[in-house]
């Protein structure tokens, strides 16, 4: 209810400024949705606070021109933006900050588990057993829980319906990916010496 009224409150048109200022201030209030939000925000969230009509990623698109030589920039993650930090201050940041257990303190094994519940979502710990030849722990898939790269899923159809697990969008923003079709083809992985099951 409060986002309606907020919404009514809104001039989104801004009939009374020239053409220039109206689109400066458009980019304006998308950069303080993007900025307020810790999370990826989608176009149809954004076109809330614009006229009617108007291209929301043309916007974007010159907010980002806008932003060039900062140390930040504007992401399209997970079916949204989001502000980021370039990558060339990752350095920076580590030496300067308390970041804590980053997504970043994966192990190897981790990360194949992930990129195979990426691959053949949903899927349950004994299809991940099926693809690599042994038992995944009940620890492993917590962790990876925990960090909110995966979530449960639908349970299965199988005896006893067990869990089955999917990536969420935290996966998409951790690993820079739009959607899960930004992920490498299967081929190519394995045609680059990693075996995908």
């Amino acid at each position: 209810m409060a986002k309606d009224h907020s919404e009514a409150d809104l001039d989104r048109e801004l009939a009374d400024l020239p053409p220039d200022l109206r689109w400066r201030e458009w980019m304006r209030r998308i950069e303080a949705v993007l900025f307020a939000s810790a999370s990826p925000v989608p176009r149809e969230d954004l076109a809330r606070v614009v006229g009617q009509g108007v291209s929301v990623d043309l916007l974007v698109e010159d907010l980002a021109a806008d932003l060039e030589g900062r140390a930040f920039e504007i992401a399209q993650v997970a079916g949204g933006w989001m502000f980021r930090t370039r990558a060339i201050y990752a350095p920076a940041i580590r030496a300067a900050a308390d970041v804590g257990d980053l997504l970043l303190d994966l192990s190897e094994f981790d990360v194949a588990v992930l990129a195979a519940i990426a691959y053949y979502q949903p899927v349950t710990r004994d299809g991940l057993k099926d693809i690599f030849g042994k038992e995944i722990s009940r620890e492993l898939i917590g962790r990876l829980h925990a960090r909110g790269l995966i979530g449960t899923g639908p349970r299965s159809p199988r005896r006893g319906a067990p869990y089955t697990y999917v990536t969420t969008d935290q996966f998409l923003v951790a690993f820079d990916l739009e959607s899960l079709q930004d992920l490498p083809d299967r081929e190519q992985l394995e045609d680059a010496g990693f075996s995908a099951g």
